[in-house]
Order: C-alpha cells, then sequence, then structure tokens
C-alpha cells in the first residue's frame, strides 16, 4: 500500500531523462514508483493532478533566509516548501562567527532543505559593508567552521564589491579560495558592482583562479565587473571558465539581472546552469517575487519548460554538490516532489533594470512533497497571490 500517490501528471524528471504522463507514488517519505495507470486502491491518500506538472523538488540556490540575524532574512519556509521549493541554499548571510544560529535556531524549525555558503567576512552581512578592513576576515574561523559543517555548509561565498576590494584587492577572494581548498568545497562568487572605486578587471583576475565546481553568481548582471566588458562583448575568461568546470549562477536579486544582458550573454555561449532568486525579504516585495516568478522569466527568455525544469532541479544539484540526493525522482530517493500549474495568460515580467517582457505562461505553485509530507502554498507574493502582473490592456 502507497502512502501517497500523485495521479496523471506530466512529471518531468531531467535527471533521468523522463518527460510522459504518469503517476508517482510515495511510501516512507521515499519515491516508490514513477509509471503510468498505477493503482490508486492501495493508495492512502490518492491526489489527482491531472494537467499538472510534477517534478523534482525545486531547488533555489542561491537566497538569504536568515531572518531575524540580518535585515535581509525572510522565513526559509516561506520561500521554501509553501512556495513549491524544496530546498534551498543561503549564500553569504552569515560568517564563521555568526554561522550557530542556523543549527541552534533556524534548521531545527523549518521544513525545508537549507544548506549554506558562510560568507568570508567574519559577520557575514550582519553589518553592510561587511569587509571595510583587513581585521573583517579570520580566515582560521571560517576554515574550522567549514571543516567541522559540511553537512550543511557547501562552502564559502565572497562579494566582488567595494570597498573590500578597495581595500584588500584581490587578496580578499584568494583567501575565500583558499578556505574552499582547504576544506575540500567550492567557492561562491558575487560579481558585478555599481558603486565604489571599482574596476572593471578584477572579473578577469579571478575568473582564471576558479576551479571546476566553484560558482559565480549574478552572471547575466549589466554592471562593471560582470562578464561583458565596456563594448558588450563577452570576456574570453568567462567562456573559459565555464569550459574548465565552473559553474554559472543567476542570482537576480534586487540589482542583478538584466533582460538586455541575459540575451547578449547567452548569444555569446554562457548559459546559466541553475536558476537562483537571491530572494531577500525586501526583494521578495520590490523585485525577485518568487522563484517560480523566476522560472516564468526564463520561459520569457525562450528557454523550453524542459531547459527551465533541468536549471531548477538537477541541475542545482550539481551547483551545491548535492545530487547523490536531491534533483530527481528515481524509486528510492526521498520524496521531494514540486507541484506546478503552467498558466495560460498574458503576463509581464520584469529585470532589475527596468526592462520588461511578455510571456504567455506562468509558473505557479500547486503542492509541494517534502520527505513524503504535503504543503499547499501560501498566499504567495502579489497582492493578487503567485501570477505576475497582467500584462495592461
Amino acid at each position: 500500500m502507497h502512502d501517497l500517490l500523485l495521479k496523471n501528471g506530466r512529471v518531468i524528471d531531467p535527471a533521468r531523462g523522463f518527460n510522459a504522463i504518469a503517476d508517482v507514488a510515495v511510501d516512507g517519505g521515499r519515491i516508490a514508483n514513477v509509471a503510468a495507470g498505477i493503482d490508486p486502491a492501495g493508495a492512502r491518500r490518492v491526489i489527482d493532478v491531472k494537467g499538472k506538472v510534477v517534478t523534482p523538488g525545486l531547488i533555489d540556490p542561491h537566497v538569504h533566509v536568515y531572518e531575524g540575524f540580518t535585515r535581509l532574512g525572510i522565513h526559509p519556509d516561506v520561500v521554501g516548501v509553501q512556495a513549491g521549493v524544496t530546498a534551498l541554499a543561503d549564500a553569504g548571510s552569515c560568517g564563521p562567527y555568526t554561522y550557530q544560529g542556523f543549527p541552534v535556531q533556524v534548521l531545527p524549525n523549518i521544513a525545508t532543505d537549507l544548506f549554506v555558503f558562510i560568507n568570508i567576512a567574519r559577520v557575514g552581512l550582519a553589518i553592510n559593508p561587511e569587509i571595510e578592513s583587513e581585521r573583517d576576515i579570520d580566515l582560521d574561523a571560517a576554515i574550522q567552521v567549514v571543516s567541522e559543517n559540511r553537512g550543511v555548509v557547501k562552502g564559502v561565498k565572497a562579494r566582488m564589491v567595494s570597498p573590500a576590494l578597495d581595500i584588500m584587492g584581490m587578496e580578499m577572494p584568494r583567501m575565500a579560495l583558499r578556505v574552499a581548498r582547504e576544506t575540500g568545497t567550492r567557492a561562491m562568487f558575487h560579481i558585478g558592482h555599481r558603486a565604489g572605486n571599482y574596476s572593471a578587471e578584477f572579473i578577469r583576475e579571478l575568473l582564471p583562479l576558479l576551479a571546476p565546481g566553484d560558482i559565480i553568481t549574478h552572471v547575466y548582471c549589466d554592471h562593471v565587473g560582470g562578464v561583458l566588458d565596456a563594448s558588450r562583448k563577452l570576456i574570453p575568461e568567462a567562456r573559459e571558465a565555464l569550459a574548465r568546470g565552473v559553474f554559472m549562477d543567476v542570482g537576480f536579486g534586487q540589482t542583478h539581472f538584466g533582460f538586455d544582458a541575459a540575451r547578449r550573454i547567452i548569444d555569446q555561449g554562457v548559459v546559466a546552469h541553475s536558476i537562483s532568486s537571491d530572494i531577500t525579504g525586501v526583494g521578495r516585495r520590490t523585485t525577485v517575487h518568487s522563484f517560480v516568478e523566476m522560472m516564468t522569466r526564463f520561459l520569457a527568455l525562450g528557454f523550453s519548460l524542459e531547459e527551465v525544469m533541468a536549471m531548477s532541479t538537477v541541475n542545482a544539484a550539481r551547483v551545491l554538490g548535492i545530487e547523490a540526493t536531491h534533483g530527481s525522482l528515481a524509486p528510492g530517493r526521498r520524496a521531494d516532489i514540486s507541484v506546478l500549474d503552467l498558466r495560460d495568460g498574458e503576463w509581464t515580467v520584469e529585470d532589475t533594470e527596468g526592462a520588461s517582457m511578455k510571456t504567455g505562461k506562468a509558473v505557479v505553485p500547486v503542492l509541494t512533497v517534502k520527505g513524503g509530507h504535503v504543503f499547499s502554498p501560501e498566499w504567495g507574493p502579489h497582492p493578487w497571490g503567485w501570477t505576475p502582473n497582467l500584462q495592461p490592456e
């Protein structure tokens, strides 16, 4: 007898190349079977998801959910299981001095899987700017925290911004890379900056230092220090890093994504591995709104549904190094499942530069299964719910 049976959905599992109308059976919190025509008589709970998309639990690899510890924070479940997402990675909200709030206060009280990249700055984003002198980095403490918390901590985050680079130059990212190398993890780098005495050459110095598995986030930003040069051409170091196995992540956020920049970068050969929201409490209200709206933006850019699902599941799992446990509906895996509605309409989505695009499809969460437990979405980030803006008549 199955504990849960999702019937008649369009199951898309990019990790296994599966795309068909099928049922998903769950036993003991794990995927028992994915097949057409599973007998509902042997299930304790049956949910008919005909017309919906059933996919491995969505993964957002760049968020800020350290609620109460930073001004940016939002509760993980609000942007997690209550928003169609089963796993998140907080990208640099805490530093080695402020990490312990996660295992003590946050992780025991949430349903969503949460991973962490600690900030190279010792107190993370508890203050902004987080680095104003060399004393704001404690390299030994960073190495210790990452080493002792490998199950949760996936690496180190550094922001390639002023004033840190004005003060320390390339020594700051080199320190982050040292943490990653000495702990056998990966480094994530925020690129692009709007303010400060900032050199566009920093990105060209950084990229050759990165190894396979390291991550560039905000790859489609339109700022100085991004992967486009002053003539709007892709810097060669970006293509070389991609070929070398460096991951490229979206990191939409409040100021880090332009449709024009995205098109130019994609057309010149750099397609992001993972969609990520860089969502914060403020950003949810003003710009990024939700992970599913990020998926809608990529449909608007011309990506296929299958491509968007891959970027939101198996690719994101690879970026975080959790593909052995996340990002697939293979039988035996933990039952982390997102059920989504691909809603027809005339929708408008915006970037963070003031531009907008129209699209005929919007992704909306229907329900989330986390370890076999079913969660319904909350109201949504907009006054009207989950869908983006309707196009003006």
